[in-house]
């Protein structure tokens, strides 16, 4: 399958917040009057970030989740992503599996997709995030003050938790065993907190 037909196939949605979009060689975005563009990028690598084994649904969600929690510890409203993604081979089946979840948290926080690229190569997925916050009101590391409260919100640790429990470090039994793993691969990330 040619690189433009797997992103027609896969990647391209109608979008709401972009005036151009997937397929063309840059895309078109305006920013609110009064805001300021937030911009954050990660990048997953297999058997780093995720197991090999994990399934494609969750590594979806969790890709462009854990970049639209960055966002909200900005205090930002996400609206834009770009992806790019190697693939060792397509794999339709997977592939399918892994737009869902990609886009079942894009849709879950309203995100468009505006670009990206693929590639073959190990699985290495790299995201772009974009966003809007009011001038000046960004939640900066460098804001805290001696005194102030510090607020945490979930468990601390699940995560971590599922992932000892997946190298064979810990055991853990139902229902703290679902709970974990569902931490691990499916980050719900506190955008309505951050904006709070």
């Amino acid at each position: 399958m040619s690189e433009f037909n797997l992103i027609a196939k896969y990647f391209t949605r109608n979008t709401k917040h972009t005036d151009l979009s997937v397929g063309d060689d840059a895309a078109l975005i305006r920013v609110a009057q009064g805001q300021q563009l937030a911009i954050s990028a990660d990048m997953l690598v297999a058997g780093t970030h995720f197991f090999h084994d994990a399934p494609a649904y969750s590594i979806g969600w969790k890709s462009l989740a854990v970049n639209v929690s960055d966002m909200a510890a900005m205090g930002a409203l996400p609206k834009w992503a770009t992806l790019a993604i190697a693939l060792p081979e397509v794999n339709e089946t997977w592939l399918a599996e892994f737009c869902k979840g990609f886009f079942a948290c894009a849709q879950a926080f309203d995100i468009d997709l505006i670009g990206g690229d693929t590639t073959k190569g190990p699985l290495t997925l790299s995201i772009q995030i974009m966003g809007e916050v009011p001038t000046g009101k960004a939640i900066q590391r460098n804001g805290a003050q001696i005194g102030d409260d510090v607020w945490v919100s979930g468990l601390i640790g699940s995560a971590a938790l599922g992932l000892a429990h997946l190298q064979g470090k810990i055991a853990l039994t139902e229902p703290t065993l679902s709970y974990c793993i569902n931490a691990l691969n499916a980050p719900t990330p506190r955008v309505a907190l951050g904006l709070a």
